[in-house]
């Protein structure tokens, strides 16, 4: 999994060239790409594509890449690009489902001592309380080096995602408590757009 955080400077050209990105379609061990807003109002895009194994995405990097990027030259002031193995999904396919919704990331560092234990907590805890929340379409649960995790899930809506943190969340992180593993945590709530959406074999 890619994911691709862009400071924006131009939100009507970056959006333009977004779409362009639907020539991914039908590219070999293209599997999906979906993406869209910080829904805080800032001027933030989060972009994540996924791929059948890495040979596929390399393939991608030396061919048809560039060509794609640089339709979106001087739309952005600022990107930054971290790829993650897939190590667990949940609920549907992520990179199956439509545009529409919400995404959820918590990005993680973990402390060197409680990967292990992370990587369990998220399998029997968190990722089982979450598939079972009313609202919640999809997850992934991957991993970069030996510290860095991102769980990302899909809600139907910003209100559905609040109303697990509100009703859920509580009891899961008292069985998790995430305290004793984590360095540190960011997370973001990304207003999808649908038009940024790009399923395999579209084209």
């Amino acid at each position: 999994m890619k994911w691709i955080r862009c400071d924006v400077a131009d939100s009507a050209g970056f959006d333009r060239g977004q779409q362009e990105w639907a020539d991914l379609a039908g590219l070999p061990g293209f599997l999906g790409q979906l993406g869209g807003w910080s829904h805080d109002g800032s001027q933030v895009a989060h972009i994540f594509s996924f791929w059948v194994d890495q040979d596929a995405y390399e393939h991608f990097m030396s061919g048809a890449h560039d060509a794609l990027a640089q339709r979106q030259v001087g739309t952005w002031s600022k990107i930054d690009v971290r790829l993650f193995e897939r190590r667990a999904d949940f609920g549907q396919s992520l990179a199956g489902t439509s545009g529409s919704g919400v995404l959820r990331l918590a990005h993680c560092v973990v402390k060197p001592d409680r990967v292990d234990h992370f990587a369990q907590v998220q399998k029997t805890v968190w990722n089982p309380g979450m598939s079972a929340a009313p609202g919640c379409l999809a997850g992934l649960f991957g991993q970069r080096g030996c510290q860095e995790f991102l769980v990302l899930t899909k809600w139907v809506s910003a209100a559905e995602h609040a109303r697990y943190q509100a009703e859920l969340f509580p009891s899961l992180r008292d069985r998790a408590v995430p305290s004793a593993d984590l360095e540190s945590i960011t997370g973001h709530l990304v207003d999808l757009e649908p038009h940024w959406t790009v399923t395999a074999g579209d084209s």
